[in-house]
């Protein structure tokens, strides 16, 4: 197996290991059932302020959270594994002389709360010798009492684990009827039943469904031993179970015959192309090396997106708290304020947000309170602005947080975390037709692959899922053994078309890893297809 397979084959398997050990195994009724109703979690949370308050915080939030997750697995004719969890506990954060403190307890009672509130107080005040900074947090409005659901047509948990198995298994004898000779598939399941109070005066509950279908799909060739490997072109969604059920409407016609997603998902048909591709892959011409004119489909480049746009823009990083958990940023603070440093040409346009629908990252409200929105990271090629929370806004000379603070459970503080990161689509009509037949010498990129990107988040190596050779204007074929290589600047700087907003399409990540202890969440990146000239591809058959 090479490198590149096993990473991208690993990578999934530990993805999926996540789900399972995050809460305790329940039976899947109970999902559905109710743990506390609105009025009762009010109550418990005044505990935690009253107590905080009269212990001499200045400010106190809690997060009553209850996590559920459901994962299956199954491979060909049989399912491998259900599992069923639930987390459920309090989370508190004060701060005590200007400094934070924080303790987290299963224990959901009255007292259970009041000595939770007390351990994170104390902890405050023994933290408070060593600060050398006082906290500084930007205002937030009082939001009072508000309620904020994911707008799904249909929960995930209530549809019975019978039909979801079937649709699984479905895909699954699909792919091995049209040639492949394995198939593993997943079905993840993630709802988030939050509620969060401060003494700001809101009292905010939230409920967050997440949803991913994928699968690896694997072709051998008996006669000399070699096999090619194919990922679903799906992409996680914040949606409910309506994800699985396709519609025309939503499908998207690539080159040759590939057939993109996009508000809804066809698990059997993609499967049954996956078989397809990895017998075409089987035949398929190995890349020759050299500089390419690269067609970037919004499965793949939101993958891009996310390492070289949305993890150099954390603010944390920016400053240097990130550099052991995959390093800090190039685009450091000199350059935003210079108001002119050159990110990408004139046409990209690169926005956050905790509001598009349908994206994983889409709630109303951050676990800080503070209501979500839309705002620029790069402007017109230029760099704007960085990801920010409540007590960072200060650093940027600004007066509100972005709206981007999350925690992955009650058990864990909440911190600066990645928000939706997305390309804006081109102002004018361009299709990826139209796009493919203005390239003379190019690759059409479809999917996720390995890929590496060094300690600064600048110089990168990509691969992807599928590979199409483009010449004068027309597609030649499929080709194996792609990589582009290149640096975050020169790469966008390269970005000469986007195709219009309908192709925008979602690209997300169900498994994205900060901070120490690590915490993992989930986040979007949207953008349509687009076009990077002049990239350095290499031939990874040759190089590993």
């Amino acid at each position: 197996m090479k490198r590149r397979e096993f990473i991208q084959l690993s990578g999934l398997g530990i993805g999926g290991m996540l789900i399972p050990v995050m809460g305790n195994s329940i039976p899947i009724p109970l999902s559905l059932e109710e743990r506390l109703d609105i009025t009762q979690k009010k109550k418990l949370a005044d505990v935690a302020l009253n107590t905080a308050r009269s212990m001499g915080a200045t400010y106190t939030d809690v997060r009553i959270g209850r996590y559920l997750n459901q994962f299956l697995t199954t491979r060909e004719n049989k399912v491998q594994n259900i599992v069923n969890t639930e987390s459920f506990g309090v989370g508190i954060r004060v701060i005590v002389n200007n400094t934070w403190g924080f303790a987290s307890t299963n224990i959901v009672t009255e007292d259970g709360i009041k000595k939770s509130a007390e351990k994170a107080v104390a902890i405050a005040k023994a933290n408070s010798k060593f600060q050398s900074e006082p906290v500084k947090l930007a205002p937030v409005k009082a939001y009072g009492e508000v309620v904020w659901k994911t707008p799904i047509e249909k929960n995930p948990f209530a549809v019975p684990v019978s039909e979801k198995v079937d649709l699984l298994l479905r895909a699954n004898a699909a792919a091995l009827e049209n040639g492949a000779n394995f198939i593993s598939s997943n079905l993840f399941q993630v709802n988030e039943q939050k509620y969060f109070a401060s003494t700001d005066g809101s009292y905010i509950d939230q409920d967050v469904h997440r949803i991913w279908p994928t699968f690896t799909v694997t072709t051998t060739d008996k006669t000399t031993g070699m096999f090619k490997t194919r990922q679903a072109l799906s992409a996680p969604m914040g949606m409910g179970y309506e994800y699985m059920i396709p519609k025309a409407e939503d499908k998207v016609q690539g080159p040759e015959g590939i057939i993109l997603y996009r508000n809804s998902y066809d698990i059997i048909e993609d499967a049954m192309a996956a078989a397809r591709q990895t017998k075409e892959m089987l035949r398929a011409k190995s890349i020759e090396p050299g500089k390419y004119d690269l067609v970037l489909e919004p499965n793949h480049l939101g993958l891009t997106i996310h390492e070289s746009v949305g993890h150099p823009l954390e603010l944390d990083r920016v400053l240097g708290y990130e550099a052991n958990y995959a390093g800090t940023s190039f685009a450091t603070m000199e350059k935003w304020k210079s108001g002119h440093f050159n990110y990408g040409s004139n046409i990209v346009n690169i926005f956050a947000d905790k509001i598009q629908p349908g994206s994983l990252g889409a709630v109303g409200y951050d676990d800080e309170g503070v209501k979500c929105k839309q705002w620029d990271l790069i402007k017109d090629g230029v760099l704007v602005n960085y990801q920010a929370i409540r007590d960072q806004a200060h650093i940027l000379n600004q007066n509100e947080s972005h709206g981007c603070c999350y925690a992955q459970s009650w058990s864990d503080v909440q911190f600066q975390r990645m928000p939706n990161v997305s390309l804006s689509p081109g102002k004018d009509p361009y299709s990826i037709n139209e796009m493919i037949r203005d390239v003379e010498k190019g690759i059409y990129i479809a999917g996720r692959g390995s890929y590496s990107i060094d300690q600064q988040r600048y110089n990168f190596q990509f691969g992807g899922t599928v590979f199409y050779e483009i010449k004068n204007g027309a597609i030649a074929g499929m080709v194996n053994d792609v990589a582009y290589q290149s640096n975050t600047q020169e790469f966008w700087n390269s970005c000469v078309k986007i195709c219009d907003e309908k192709d925008y399409r979602l690209f997300g990540s169900f498994f994205d890893g900060k901070g120490q202890p690590s915490q993992v969440s989930a986040v979007s990146h949207g953008s349509s297809t687009a076009r990077f000239n002049g990239i350095n591809v290499i031939n990874t058959g040759r190089t590993l």
